[in-house]
């Protein structure tokens, strides 16, 4: 595993700390690469997005969703059975608890989400504040107000 100084990164700019925190993040994950559960992250709009996790297994109780420092973090932790203990021939359907954190960008929001057939499907929007959308700006003409000064 590479290990990276990004302490000049740190003295060469200003306000982009986050680049640099995102770079330590990814850096630090690419050892041990979380796979469960599994996830899809798709486009359904130009500025929406839905997180689909596979759930199987868990009740709308066991799960946990929450915004805390620009991340999404899904957690699921499975109740306690009360019932006799089972005997598994096989077992293939995981239960066991986990937490999955999605980083997410500036002006994105959560806007709901649903747990159906076994999976978990967040809505995400981004909602760009009109002071930072790009605005056109006029250029007047230098010509007419040169030609009415010659004239008076």
């Amino acid at each position: 595993m590479r290990n990276l100084d990004f302490a000049p990164l740190y003295r060469a700019t200003v306000g982009f700390d986050q680049i640099a925190d995102m770079m330590d993040r990814v850096l630090s994950a690419e050892g041990g690469q979380q796979t469960y559960p599994p996830y899809n992250i798709e486009k359904t709009a130009e500025d929406a997005y839905r997180i689909s996790i596979a759930v199987a297994g868990f009740a709308d109780a066991d799960l946990n969703v929450e915004v805390r420092d620009k991340a999404l973090i899904v957690s699921a932790r499975k109740a306690e059975d009360d019932e006799t203990p089972r005997a598994y021939l096989h077992r293939g359907i995981a239960t066991r608890a986990f937490e999955r954190r999605f980083a997410l960008a500036d002006h994105v929001r959560i806007t709901g989400a649903t747990h159906a057939d076994g999976m978990l499907h967040i809505e995400l929007k981004r909602e760009i504040p009109e002071a930072l959308k790009p605005r056109r700006i006029e250029i007047a003409s230098t010509q007419g107000a040169a030609s009415q000064a010659l004239e008076a």
